[in-house]
């Protein structure tokens, strides 16, 4: 029997780095609306459908290299063979398995249809062969970890630090790495036992109090301390011998990170949110790593503002249209003020003036014309209060108006924070490099 050999090419779906893909789709998978900015920014139906997710791998295959030059001929096949349509049945069934694979190592999940479950109850219809609209997909979990740790790793690597340490300070400790001379044990202290000093320790008393009671220390005997010849001595280790090692007293910092998510940050032919997004995810898995001491939470501030959770904060997007500095002020004072830490910041990533506010009867004031004096000076009182609180501020300011700057450095100066004037391009390397360089900084 004859057997007929040919180059093995191999599984195009196997030549594809999933993870490096997922990375190239973090503009659509971290989306905050601005493919649909006119519209109503928090449906997200444009964004979350999988059409949008087939064109987005279509683009990242034959734009962003993905595929290389000869995978991609062998998937289009030679020019002169003109069977076009064999081509795109080929590319149509590489980008599904795509999809499948992502599905099946927990990037993406189908969106479950409520509409047509609630047809389906209610005994209105709801069958397969009606339609249904565009079919949906759910970003995981695991994908926005994945993308916080990518936009961590890029950005780091952008400005030459593979690592970050703690808080350091000029103060001591009894911590677990040991950089000075050990000290006696006292309450209190973290019992991080100094072995070597603290068994001289009991061999010095131990030879002293031989000396006071019989001139010396015997090995045998009646009343001896020590076993007979040839077993290993036993020493009584006392309270008075304990000696631990001392390190670096490493402070701890509570940080909120405020996001302006009013309708600002998506128009103007920019998408200011999504960037400002994938800084907070990757400033929440530096902490999560290389800061365990550290607490982060998150404020989103718009007409008013709210606490959200870190895992939802690659899904939010942008909200109502003005921008209620003051309120989302109070709030990230208020969580700070609940955590003990040596250190507390706010991180405040905005793109427009303050132009709402919340009155006390619940009533919520807006004026988006210029600074209103009113709103101003409220927030300004509110700046004031994180100051005496011990609270510090560091705006990063993604827009140049001269009224605007004015305002920020004045933030900047009653709270003896720091005001960043940056672009959605260079936002996480301001952040990343302000927040590690706190932690470097001695702390008196």
């Amino acid at each position: 029997m004859r057997y007929r050999y040919s180059k093995y090419t191999g599984d195009l779906l196997d030549q594809i780095d999933l993870e490096d893909l997922v990375s190239k789709l973090s503009d659509l998978l971290l989306s905050s609306g601005f493919s649909n900015p006119w519209g109503d920014p928090s449906s997200g139906d444009e964004d979350r459908t999988m059409q949008a997710l087939h064109d987005a791998i279509l683009e990242a295959l034959f734009s962003d290299g993905v595929l290389s030059e000869e995978a991609l001929q062998q998937l289009l096949g030679e020019p002169a063979d003109g069977d076009q349509e064999k081509a795109r049945q080929q590319l149509e069934d590489l980008i599904q398995q795509i999809i499948d694979k992502m599905m099946e190592q927990g990037f993406v999940t189908s969106a479950p249809d409520l509409e047509r479950e609630r047809e389906h109850r209610r005994g209105t219809g709801g069958g397969v062969g009606e339609d249904a609209g565009p079919v949906k997909f759910e970003v995981t979990d695991k994908a926005l970890d994945f993308l916080g740790y990518r936009a961590l790793r890029d950005l780091l690597g952008s400005i030459g630090r593979s690592s970050a340490g703690r808080h350091d300070t000029r103060h001591l400790s009894t911590g677990v790495e040991a950089i000075a001379a050990p000290k006696p044990y006292e309450f209190g202290d973290t019992l991080n036992l100094d072995p070597s000093s603290t068994i001289l320790n009991a061999v010095q008393r131990l030879h002293a109090e031989g000396r006071a009671v019989g001139g010396g220390l015997s090995t045998s005997g009646p009343g001896s301390r020590f076993p007979d010849p040839g077993q290993a001595p036993i020493i009584d280790v006392d309270y008075p011998d304990l000696m631990v090692a001392q390190s670096d007293y490493q402070s701890s910092c509570a940080s909120v990170i405020m996001l302006d998510c009013s309708h600002s940050m998506i128009l103007y032919g920019e998408d200011r949110f999504t960037p400002a997004k994938r800084v907070a995810l990757a400033l929440a898995h530096l902490i999560r790593t290389q800061y365990p001491g550290d607490s982060l939470h998150a404020v989103l501030f718009h007409d008013s503002a709210e606490e959200i959770p870190l895992k939802q904060l690659g899904r939010v997007r942008v909200g109502p249209y003005y921008t209620n500095t003051r309120e989302g002020l109070r709030l990230a004072r208020r969580i700070l003020e609940r955590q003990k830490k040596d250190m507390r910041q706010i991180v405040m990533i905005t793109d427009g003036k303050p132009s709402a506010l919340t009155r006390p009867d619940g009533q919520i004031y807006k004026n988006a014309f210029g600074l209103d004096p009113f709103i101003v000076s409220e927030t300004f009182a509110e700046v004031s209060a994180c100051q005496k609180a011990g609270i510090m501020i560091n705006t990063f300011m993604l827009a140049r108006d001269p009224d605007l700057v004015a305002f920020v450095r004045r933030v900047a100066a009653i709270c003896r924070g720091k005001a960043y004037f940056t672009t959605p391009y260079t936002l996480g390397q301001y952040v990343l490099m302000d927040y590690m360089d706190r932690k470097t900084k001695t702390i008196h």
